[in-house]
């Protein structure tokens, strides 16, 4: 069984940065992180392989999100940077049993973490 612990949310301004960090207990393969805001459904965000050799963003964070792993902390991270107002969500930790497809949607991850909130004021 996996346990993930997501941390590093916050509130921040639009254009601030933030660094989430997701610590994991057992083995894990690929995993990746989704949001979800009030009222809306839980949506992707990125993606990483084992290796880290490969990585998946969602378009509405490309060339401002970052998505990395430390397989030696087992500890996954999500480098959130240029803010915006409609990034605000609870952020969530997400990893697969699998090593083949990076997947983008939630039935790809078999194991979630409780969540962190990221609060963007305008």
């Amino acid at each position: 069984q996996v346990q993930l612990v997501e941390s590093g949310g916050g509130l921040v301004q639009a254009g601030g940065s933030l660094r989430l960090s997701c610590a994991a207990s057992g083995r894990t393969f690929n995993m990746g992180w989704f949001r979800q805001a009030p009222g809306k459904e839980r949506e992707f965000v990125a993606a990483i392989s084992w290796s880290g050799g490969s990585t998946r963003l969602a378009d509405s964070v490309k060339g401002r999100f970052t998505i990395s792993r430390d397989n030696a902390k087992n500890t996954l991270y999500l480098q959130m940077n240029s803010l915006k107002f409609e990034d605000t969500a609870v952020y969530y930790c997400a990893a697969s049993n699998s090593a083949g497809v990076v997947g983008q949607t939630t039935p790809w991850y078999d194991y979630w973490g409780q969540g962190t909130q990221v609060t963007i004021s305008s």
